[in-house]
């Protein structure tokens, strides 16, 4: 997730989706985006190869598609159902991938089917959870808790690679989480959810 796609996500909530999107949305992106750029700039330092303006315009172009999904999401949870929307989303990413396998697929060894069973099972409830939650609160809200995803990401590179937690990864995740705080002590708009089921 590029950093800066929450921002881009208010914005289009308001364009796309007709959402108000107050102060205290925009005020909570920036804190948890300040927060981002406090562990991320605790990472960096040193020398960087020429590939560095690439890797950045990917992150900005990474941003804009990541935003519009975020927007989808919401627009297809006030539709249907968190199994329909998880089962066409990954129906539609098999499909893709069959596209492709021809050419670039690659059977992977048995010892990383458990793994990848894992992370497939992982992000099939995730998308449940996404679903379920934006099918009851406006994106607006919902939208500056992806920053979240650093202070998960800090913790289980510490559990699972030892990674250290420098002050500047924790005191980025405190902004973080002083940012979900304020989004999430907003008052939201009323919004009927129509549920219905895809045919």
């Amino acid at each position: 997730m590029s950093f800066i796609a929450p921002l881009v996500a208010l914005y289009l909530a308001a364009v796309l989706l007709k959402e108000k999107v107050g102060s205290k949305s925009v005020f909570a992106s920036v804190i948890g985006l300040v927060g981002t750029f406090v562990i991320v700039g605790g990472k960096l330092g040193g020398e960087y190869s020429d590939n560095v303006g690439k890797g950045i315009a990917a992150i900005l172009l990474s941003a804009l598609t990541y935003a519009y999904n975020l927007i989808l999401q919401r627009q297809q949870a006030l539709i249907a159902r968190p199994i329909e929307i998880a089962f066409f989303q990954n129906s539609t990413v098999v499909a893709v991938y069959l596209l492709f396998a021809p050419f670039w697929a690659v059977s992977p060894s048995s010892d990383l089917l458990p793994s990848l069973a894992t992370a497939a099972m992982l992000g099939f409830i995730s998308l449940l959870l996404l679903s379920w939650a934006y099918a009851r609160a406006e994106a607006k809200i919902l939208i500056p808790v992806e920053y979240t995803a650093f202070i998960w990401a800090a913790l289980f590179g510490w559990l699972v690679f030892a990674e250290a937690v420098t002050a500047a990864t924790l005191a980025g995740t405190a902004l973080i989480v002083v940012g979900c705080l304020v989004a999430a002590r907003q008052k939201p708009d009323h919004v009927d959810h129509v549920e219905t089921t895809a045919v």
